[in-house]
């Protein structure tokens, strides 16, 4: 397994404790070296991605799997495309893991998540260093005052091309805190619009339910 150089993944906001069931995995080929053929290798990623009930599974070029039925996705799958699945498990991220290693499909390999869980997950599979390549991600430089609240900031940044709208996740805790909307339904609305499937709703729910209870009303 590799890794390519950035995730649009690592800027996830958050305690140690709320993300401590959020963890992403995905693939995609290098480009210009063997991205030529790749989109077979691709769908198996998913295929085996799929077998460990991901709560959340992607493919930029077409969607996820709140918007379109899982097989729709992986029949589509392209030679540029990057799949993710996500999970809140990483019992289940080891054992994709494992599968994948078994399968050698010569595609890169991230997984973003709290350190030390997802080093226990490549210790357990063997794979070693565990994992070869760390990033960090710095935080926010600039006009911090211009940023929403940090409850917002905790479900927004779950996708990582900006597509849940600062707006439209304070407009699913007002949602919540009314009784309008369960914390599930509203999750499920927030991870529509994120086209790739790194959004994850079982955080989100929980997110929506813990925030929505302590807003002032």
């Amino acid at each position: 397994m590799r890794s390519p150089e950035m995730s649009h993944t690592l800027h996830r906001q958050g305690t140690a404790e709320n993300l401590a069931n959020d963890y992403i995995v995905f693939a995609m080929s290098a480009k210009g070296i063997n991205e030529r053929g790749s989109a077979g290798g691709l769908r198996d990623f998913l295929r085996i991605a799929l077998r460990h009930n991901p709560v959340n599974l992607g493919d930029t070029k077409t969607g996820n799997m709140h918007q379109l039925d899982a097989e729709e996705i992986i029949q589509q799958v392209k030679d540029t495309s990057i799949v993710h699945a996500v999970y809140t498990d990483p019992d289940a991220v080891q054992e994709v893991l494992r599968e994948v290693k078994a399968a050698d499909l010569g595609m890169s390999v991230v997984v973003s998540g709290l350190f030390e869980p997802v080093r226990e997950c490549c210790r357990r599979i063997g794979q070693e260093p565990a994992p070869h390549t760390i990033e960090y991600s710095l935080g926010v430089w600039g006009q911090k005052e211009r940023l929403p609240e940090d409850h917002v900031l905790e479900v927004s940044t779950m996708c990582g091309h900006g597509m849940v709208a600062f707006n439209l996740v304070s407009d699913a805790f007002e949602q919540v805190k009314r009784g309008r909307a369960s914390p599930e339904e509203a999750a499920r609305r927030l991870a529509v619009p994120c086209v790739c499937g790194v959004f994850n709703p079982e955080r989100a729910a929980q997110l929506l339910r813990a925030g929505a209870s302590t807003q002032k009303a």
